[in-house]
């Protein structure tokens, strides 16, 4: 087994929030080892973006302008039949003034081209990439990891050490446990999404064309998300008590989702669905939805989906990976550079993290009573944020990921997850044979810390992004990529 030169950090996964934190801590001129275990360009659902990682995190990043040359789909908003109204409602960024102007619009994105656009970032930015290159464990010394065990690109065993291991490895995981963190399932949703991509599918009519669509049927709720002119991702997200329904036969309970609800079936009347290539599958995917009892340990953090994952009807999940990426960023240059402490760097990382996730949560738990209207959604938006804007701009800013929530509403949403969490847990290891439980929302305010991010690309530092959640407390640094 060859032992490996010290680095400062090493990352484990090389999706968007492994890329984005190992290229942001490699622009401090740290030394950045990403061991990833597939290769790139590989198969990854989570097409739809919000504006916050195109303008905001992407300018950090450097590729912004690389993503508009992509040609991906541009997104303004998103058009939803949902509620108690049979017709459909639609928001747009632009409605928000914090998105009006050159950052009101996100893409939708094929993550087999979006995420290799972001590996290969970080490679240009000197990150060391190794792909092919699964990480089989952690090393620990004293209680504190130090490096991990990884198998190479020709079979070869080795161990590489560093100061820092970051865990970005996604929901699958088998590291994040190695940092004593424990996975709190939410006992609210309980879903199961089953999707596949169809070519020739209808478009709404302009400007909507490239908005995703969604739309709720007897069983749950359709996502249409337009990836080019002609290539679609459908997927049905089902309630557990129809996932009996997609166990036996997959294209048969597609067929039957798609007739049952009439706007999706009216929207592939012509379309064929994919049968060969990447795409050419349906796939299964548990939503369950997810926070873990600690992002960080001595020697460790964990960003992306190895962390937290919501319920993705809002299209949060790159958008809570890059802006995790971020912040364990700012913390780990912080700490590498001796500027702060560990321990103080690192629990600011957690605290805007779950800020961030808590602020989607407790808005989804109203979101999926499908009775009421599309203005109720629109004030409990407002409700839970505390803005002082009128409803319909709360709720595109909350969606639009330029939103968060005070941490005395997160203590509040943490503190549910962990009176309910062990029940949960149970029920996933047996199947989830209980009844059905609720969750209810709590409310939330307003701090702007973080939630100008995307104005970084028009007007600098100068946006606010990043300032201190409190008098004293640590805020940004002027390049985003430090906290002082």
């Amino acid at each position: 087994m060859n032992s490996e030169t010290p680095y400062d950090v090493i990352v484990v996964g090389g999706g968007p929030a492994g890329s984005t934190v190992s290229t942001l801590v490699a622009k401090r001129g740290h030394r950045v080892l990403l061991l990833e275990k597939e290769t790139f360009p590989r198969y990854q659902i989570g097409e739809s973006l919000l504006p916050a990682t195109v303008h905001g995190v992407a300018n950090l990043l450097g590729v912004d302008e690389e993503l508009k040359q992509a040609n991906f789909t541009i997104k303004r908003g998103g058009t939803f039949k949902w509620g108690a109204s049979d017709t459909p409602w639609t928001f747009d960024f632009a409605a928000s003034r914090r998105m009006a102007g050159p950052t009101s619009f996100a893409y939708q994105v094929e993550r087999m081209k979006f995420d290799k656009i972001l590996l290969d970032n970080a490679r240009r930015n000197g990150v060391e990439v190794h792909e092919n290159s699964p990480v089989l464990d952690v090393l620990k010394e004293d209680g504190r990891v130090v490096g991990v065990r990884y198998t190479d690109e020709d079979g070869q065993a080795r161990e590489a050490r560093a100061r820092y291991v970051v865990d970005s490895s996604g929901n699958t995981t088998r590291l994040s446990n190695k940092s004593g963190a424990r996975r709190e399932y939410s006992p609210f949703f309980r879903n199961l999404a089953l999707f596949g991509y169809f070519e020739d599918g209808k478009r709404l009519a302009p400007p909507l064309s490239g908005n995703i669509f969604s739309c709720t049927f007897e069983h749950g709720w359709f996502w249409y998300i337009p990836l080019s002119d002609t290539l679609t991702s459908v997927g049905a997200v089902v309630h557990q008590d129809a996932a009996n329904l997609v166990q036996g036969d997959p294209e048969e309970a597609m067929r039957r989702f798609i007739a049952s609800c009439p706007r999706i079936a009216d929207m592939l009347e012509n379309a064929t669905r994919v049968t060969e290539g990447v795409y050419g599958q349906l796939r299964v995917r548990k939503d369950w939805s997810y926070c873990n009892t600690a992002f960080s340990a001595p020697g460790m953090v964990l960003v992306g989906d190895a962390a937290c994952f919501v319920d993705p009807v809002f299209s949060s999940g790159v958008h809570l990976a890059t802006y995790g990426g971020l912040l364990a960023a700012r913390s780990l240059n912080s700490c590498l550079a001796g500027d702060v402490q560990e321990k103080e760097s690192f629990a600011e990382f957690e605290r805007r993290y779950r800020r961030e996730y808590g602020l989607f949560y407790e808005f989804l738990v109203g979101f999926y009573d499908m009775h009421q209207s599309e203005d109720s959604y629109f004030w409990q938006a407002r409700k839970i944020t505390n803005a002082s804007v009128p409803d319909l701009e709360a709720f595109v800013e909350l969606v639009g990921g330029v939103a968060t929530n005070e941490l005395s509403a997160v203590a509040k949403v943490r503190s549910a997850f962990e009176a309910h969490s062990e029940h949960l847990s149970k029920l996933v290891e047996a199947g989830l044979d209980d009844e059905e439980q609720t969750f209810g929302a709590v409310p939330g305010e307003l701090l702007e810390q973080g939630t100008a991010l995307q104005a970084r690309a028009v007007i600098g530092a100068g946006a606010g992004e990043g300032r201190p959640l409190e008098p004293g407390g640590l805020g940004a640094s002027p390049d985003g990529l430090s906290w002082v």
